[in-house]
């Protein structure tokens, strides 16, 4: 039996394409851990939740289920490309649904991983289902918060009023307006004047073969993305969100907010077991798949769910 296999099921109008990475002396009889696995923004299952953390994950004797977002990936659902939190919430929901019903997987011990949007993706999937024990955030960007600043140029308000209009002229016949949240190239971006260093290297990661897959389309459909600007991960972190919380972060702040957003959700989380855990001299991007800060994070997160799950 292959370590990874690539799984379909129901979602709510259409279905999700997961790989599941299991451990290498897996045994059918055996009732395992299980950990849901949740990508970034733009991403998708074969990037950094799946070939780096899940991967890691399955080694260390866990059931991991990588998904691609509904409307994303290999999953289904159209209009493709949207990027709304509550639907990314709903499909970690699913995810679990679909682990529940695997015979060598223990309903009672499933945890749940995340990277970039997926992290706070995960921490808000955790407060309003709690089949989740235990979670991990590595590197977690609340989307609600980038939204209303950077992605919308701190102009919320203006940026709302553009994706309505956009969204009826595409309900009246116009064609979608896909948007690209990156450069072409890093020689590019800094042709552009763009000097951030997550912008310069997401670009890195997802623009050239280090982090490069078909589905990994760092896309949006801007007249969707309105969806997110009322929506906030943390919200109601401090009644909620009671499992023992793992956050990781680089001490090497960018645009994207990672690092702060990670100390607020530390610091009011309502969970009794919670640790924060900086990797000093490393980026936001560093974490998705540089050896070194990979090593670090999984050496705090390894021993963490085995404790926990």
């Amino acid at each position: 039996m292959s370590n990874i296999q690539s799984v379909t099921y129901q979602n709510l109008g259409w279905e999700s394409a997961a790989d599941i990475y299991l451990p290498p002396d897996f045994n059918q009889a055996t009732k395992y851990p299980a950990i849901v696995s949740t990508h970034p923004i733009g991403s998708c299952k074969d990037q950094t939740s799946g070939n780096v953390y899940a991967a890691a994950l399955a080694k260390a004797g866990f059931v991991v289920l990588a998904f691609d977002a509904s409307f994303q990936g290999a999953s289904g659902g159209t209009p493709r490309f949207i990027e709304d939190p509550s639907i990314r919430v709903s499909d970690i929901r699913f995810a679990i649904d679909y682990l529940v019903t695997l015979p060598y997987v223990d309903p009672d011990r499933i945890g749940a991983i995340g990277v970039c949007g997926g992290g706070a993706y995960t921490i808000h999937a955790a407060m309003t289902d709690h089949r989740i024990k235990a979670l991990a955030s590595i590197t977690g960007v609340n989307f609600g918060r980038l939204i209303r600043e950077a992605f919308s140029q701190f102009d919320p308000v203006g940026a709302m009023q553009a994706m309505g209009k956009q969204r009826t002229a595409e309900a009246q016949g116009a064609a979608r307006h896909v948007i690209d949240y990156l450069p072409p190239s890093v020689e590019e971006a800094k042709q552009a004047g763009l000097t951030d260093i997550d912008v310069l290297e997401a670009t890195d990661y997802y623009k050239t073969p280090r982090g490069q897959q078909p589905n990994g389309a760092t896309s949006g459909l801007f007249s969707f993305n309105s969806a997110a600007m009322g929506w906030d991960a943390f919200l109601h972190a401090e009644v909620l969100l009671t499992q023992p919380l793992m956050v990781v972060i680089g001490d090497k702040p960018g645009g994207f907010g990672a690092y702060r957003d990670g100390w607020e959700i530390y610091g009011r989380a309502a969970s009794q077991n919670k640790q924060i855990f900086v990797a000093e001299g490393w980026s936001h991007y560093d974490l998705y798949d540089q050896p070194e800060p990979v090593a670090l994070a999984l050496a705090q997160v390894v021993p963490f769910f085995r404790e926990h799950l």
